[in-house]
């Protein structure tokens, strides 16, 4: 029996989000710069999906130079999405990190409908909003002249630029598929900081090579293509809001493996955006072809 296909890309993009939340452990293992950081993982993710192509027999060709450019413009949206999220980890801690970046849904929200000419559903704004207030909870005290702030500010740069990747990716991933965008995607991401990454990058360990490869493959390969794929049965709105587990999957993670241990706070706003994330799901499941 052929499974759903709004329930297939469900499927794909939790797994994805499950995976995402042990990623942010990264930016505190891998002691090198951001842009190295995803200059390197972009390789590896690059090269393990140019094996699955070529494995799957896929061609790399594209219908128009269009196609080519708005698959670049988004890798380069990628890529400055990566460096910006790993920075504010590394200056102020996963949690902010991950919250910060989880106010792309409510960007994506008011993007979205105007790029595309939709009617904008008040129930997908108001959803926005409550995890937008989710995410308000679980941040503490705020302040410019500390690096927690500074951690959230480019935060919420990175969410800015994930939105704009999300956006960009809907108009091409039913065209050629999540691997195919997602390998240009790490293409224009290789392109753009590897230069900076050879030139004022930092030696890369034994250690920190193995970390990237696990890093690649299995943390950036694999979940963005499950992620790109759940886009072309699920709106950028639809995805960004029941993305936001990542926040959940990403503390407990934290907490198991860098000690980080919630508190009360975060167990509060856990709640309002996982409340958020169930209400999507249901009305993903409900809605028809």
């Amino acid at each position: 029996m052929r499974m759903d296909p709004r329930r297939k890309s469900l499927m794909e993009l939790h797994t994805a989000v499950l995976l995402w939340g042990g990623t942010a452990l990264f930016a505190k293992w891998i002691a090198l710069p951001a842009y190295q950081i995803t200059a390197l993982r972009s390789v590896v993710a690059a090269l393990a999906l140019a094996g699955v192509l070529w494995w799957q027999r896929q061609s790399l060709a594209l219908a128009n130079r269009g196609d080519l450019w708005t698959l670049l413009v988004g890798g380069v949206a990628l890529a400055a999405h990566w460096v910006t999220y790993f920075h504010s980890m590394q200056i102020s801690t996963v949690a902010l990190g991950i919250l910060s970046l989880h106010t792309y849904p409510v960007m994506t929200a008011l993007a979205e409908p105007l790029l595309f000419r939709e009617k904008i559903e008040g129930t997908d704004v108001w959803l926005a909003l409550i995890v937008l207030a989710g995410v308000a909870v679980l941040v503490p005290e705020w302040s410019l002249s500390n690096r927690a702030t500074q951690g959230v500010l480019i935060g919420v740069v990175s969410a800015a630029c994930f939105a704009a990747r999300n956006i960009l990716t809907r108009g091409v991933v039913k065209a050629y598929g999540g691997s195919k965008v997602t390998f240009y995607q790490l293409a224009a991401s290789v392109g753009v900081l590897l230069p900076f990454a050879l030139v004022l990058g930092e030696p890369v360990t034994t250690q920190a090579g193995m970390q990237l490869v696990v890093l690649g493959a299995v943390f950036t390969a694999l979940p963005h293509t499950l992620y790109t794929n759940s886009l072309a049965h699920l709106t950028a709105r639809s995805v960004g809001i029941i993305a936001t587990l990542l926040p959940i999957y990403g503390a407990l993670t934290a907490a198991l493996l860098l000690d980080e241990v919630p508190t009360l706070r975060t167990a509060v706003g856990g709640t309002v955006i996982l409340g958020a994330v169930a209400a999507e799901t249901w009305r993903v499941l409900r809605r028809r072809h």
